[in-house]
C-alpha cells in the first residue's frame, strides 16, 4: 500500500487553522488530534462485568472519544472461572500478558455440541466471533491470569449468560 500525500491547497474541503497554524480538514475536532496515553492508574473499573473477571476499561469512547474500538485488560483470580457470556455484534481480540486462562465454548461442528478449551498462555492471541457464547476459567490456584481485550465498538458489550449454548443469544 503507498502512501500519498496530498497538499491542503488541493483538499477539496472545509479547513480550519489550529491555534498553532495547521491547516486542518474542518470536521476534525480538537480532541482528535492528539494522541492519548492511558496510565494504568487511569484504567476504569466501571464498566460491564462478568462474574469471576474484572474487566478495566482503558481506550474506549468514555476515556479518549475512541468511536469504533474498545480496549482494556481483563483478570480472572486463581482457580477461578467466569461466567458465561457473549459479547454481541463486537469482535474481540485478546491477548494473553500473564497465567495460563482457558477459553471455553461449544465446538457446534459436530454431530452433536462439544464444549471445547483452548487452553492459552503468555504471548498467545485468542478471536472470539461476534455473538459466541464463552466463559474464561484460570484453572492456576496461585498465578492471576491477565489478558488484554481489543473490541471492535469503542463500549465493552457484555451479554451474560445461564448457560454456555446459544438459547439466550440475539443476533441484532
Amino acid at each position: 500500500m503507498s502512501i500519498v500525500h496530498v497538499p491542503a491547497e488541493s483538499f477539496d474541503g472545509d479547513l480550519v487553522r489550529t491555534p498553532s497554524g495547521v491547516l486542518l480538514p474542518a470536521d476534525i475536532d480538537p480532541f482528535h488530534r492528539r494522541l492519548h496515553r492511558i496510565a494504568p492508574d487511569g484504567l476504569v473499573g466501571q464498566t460491564t462485568q462478568t462474574p469471576g473477571m474484572r474487566r478495566l476499561e482503558a481506550v474506549s469512547g468514555k476515556t479518549v472519544g475512541a468511536r469504533n474500538l474498545w480496549m482494556g485488560q481483563t483478570h480472572v483470580p486463581g482457580a477461578t472461572a467466569s461466567a458465561n457470556h457473549h459479547h454481541g455484534a463486537s469482535e474481540t481480540a485478546i491477548f494473553v500478558v500473564s497465567g495460563t486462562p482457558a477459553f471455553v465454548f461449544l465446538d457446534l461442528e459436530s454431530e452433536d455440541p462439544v464444549e471445547t478449551r483452548l487452553q492459552a498462555g503468555p504471548g498467545d492471541y485468542i478471536f472470539v466471533p461476534p455473538y459466541v457464547p464463552h466463559r474464561e476459567e484460570n484453572p492456576d490456584p496461585e498465578v492471576e491470569a491477565v489478558v488484554v481485550i481489543a473490541r471492535t465498538t469503542q463500549e465493552a458489550i457484555v451479554v451474560n449468560l445461564d448457560a454456555l449454548d446459544w438459547s439466550q443469544v440475539r443476533a441484532g
